[in-house]
C-alpha cells in the first residue's frame, strides 16, 4: 500500500492471486454486473445481470457477498442475506437511475394514485423497494406485468423508458415515474442510423432502457443476458450494441468470430461506459475484501419491507418458469 496515494502497488497478475487467496480464506463469493471491467469480470464466481445477481443472492451461503457493481444491486443482495456481510468495493457506485427517485418525491407521487399496484424496477434504492408490490428487473419485467389482469392500475417506477416500451408491446398504460438511466437515455437515433449505414450487415441489439426511437431501430431488443444470449445463437457476424461497454468483453469471450460496436454518447470517443460502474477496480475489490469495507448497512425494518417485493418476482417469476 502507498500510504500516500491509498492505492496498492501490485501488479495485476498478483492482484488476482491475492484475490483468489481472500475468497477461500474468508469464505467470499465475488458476484459481478456485466458492465463491470473485464478483469473484475474475469475473477468473479458469477457474472450476470441484475435478474441472475439476484439469484445468485439469494442462494448464497458464504460469509462475505462481494458486490462488484452499484449500490442498489449490493443492496439488493444484503436484503436477500441479511446476516451475511455485503461489501462494495466503492461506496460511491451509485446509479443514475436510482438517483432520479427520491424516497420523498415518490412518496408524494404514489400518494396520487391510492388504488395502483407499485411495480418497480430493481434498479431502485432500497427505500423505493420498500414502498413497492412486486420488483421486477428488464429480464422479468414484460412477463411479470402480463401476469396481472388487463384492467389492473399499475405505477411503473423508475424508468419511463423501459415502462413506455412495456406500454407499448402489452398495449397497458400503466402510470410512469419520470426517471431514466444517463447510460442508455443518451443513445441517439442520428449516431444509430449513422452506424447502420456504415455497417450495413450489422444488427441493432438494444436494451429496453433506450429511448423509443432507439428501440424503433432495433433488430433485437433485451435485458443485457438476453442480447448476450442472442448474439451467441443468432447467424449475424456483427452487431451494434446499444447498452454499456462493459456486455462486449462477454460478447467477445463467447463469440470470437463476431464484430461488435457500441453506440457512441458522443463523437469523441468510441466507448459508453456508466462511471458508477467502472469506479470499481481491481485494487479496490482486493483492498474491501481484506479490510471487509465498505460494508452495506441497511436497518431491520427496511430489510424486512424491500424484501417482500423481491422474494414476490422471485416466486413469480419461478411460477412462470423464468427461472431455469
Amino acid at each position: 500500500m502507498n500510504s500516500k496515494t491509498g492505492q496498492f502497488n501490485k501488479p495485476q497478475a498478483d492482484l488476482t492471486e491475492n484475490i483468489r487467496i481472500l475468497k477461500q480464506k474468508k469464505n467470499a463469493i465475488i458476484l459481478a454486473h456485466f458492465y463491470q471491467v473485464p478483469e473484475i469480470q474475469d475473477i468473479a464466481d458469477f457474472v450476470g445481470d441484475s435478474l441472475g445477481l439476484a439469484q445468485k443472492a439469494a442462494t448464497s451461503n458464504a460469509d462475505m457477498i462481494v458486490f462488484a457493481g452499484v449500490h442498489f444491486m449490493a443492496e439488493t443482495a444484503k436484503i436477500l442475506n441479511p446476516a451475511t456481510k455485503v461489501v462494495l468495493p466503492d461506496l460511491k457506485a451509485g446509479c443514475s437511475l436510482a438517483d432520479s427517485c427520491p424516497k420523498d418525491s415518490f412518496t408524494a407521487f404514489k400518494e396520487k394514485y391510492p388504488d395502483h399496484l407499485v411495480i418497480s424496477y430493481i434498479n431502485c434504492s432500497a427505500d423505493i423497494k420498500t414502498m413497492s408490490d412486486l420488483i421486477c428487473t428488464s429480464g422479468n419485467a414484460v412477463e411479470l406485468v402480463e401476469s396481472f389482469p388487463k384492467n389492473e392500475k399499475i405505477i411503473f417506477a423508475p424508468d419511463k423508458n423501459l415502462g413506455g416500451y412495456i406500454n407499448r408491446i402489452t398495449g397497458r398504460n400503466m402510470v410512469l415515474w419520470d426517471g431514466s438511466c444517463e447510460v442508455h437515455d443518451v443513445l441517439s437515433t442520428e449516431a444509430i442510423i449513422q452506424m447502420k449505414i456504415d455497417h450495413p450487415d450489422a444488427k441493432l441489439i438494444a436494451h429496453p432502457e433506450c429511448k423509443a426511437p432507439v428501440l424503433e431501430l432495433a433488430d433485437y431488443i433485451g435485458s443485457t443476458t438476453a442480447m448476450l444470449n442472442y448474439t451467441m445463437n443468432d447467424d449475424a457476424k456483427k452487431y451494434i450494441v446499444a447498452t454499456e461497454t462493459g456486455i462486449l468483453h462477454q460478447m467477445s469471450k463467447n463469440s470470437p468470430d463476431k464484430e461488435f460496436l457500441i453506440v457512441p454518447t458522443d463523437e469523441t470517443c468510441s466507448c459508453n461506459d456508466c462511471p458508477y460502474m467502472k469506479l470499481n477496480t481491481l485494487e479496490k475489490l482486493y483492498l474491501c475484501m481484506e479490510n471487509e469495507q465498505p460494508e452495506i448497512k441497511l436497518s431491520a425494518e427496511v430489510i424486512s419491507m424491500a424484501e417482500k417485493p423481491i422474494r414476490r418476482m422471485l416466486d413469480l417469476s419461478k411460477k412462470l418458469n423464468l427461472i431455469k
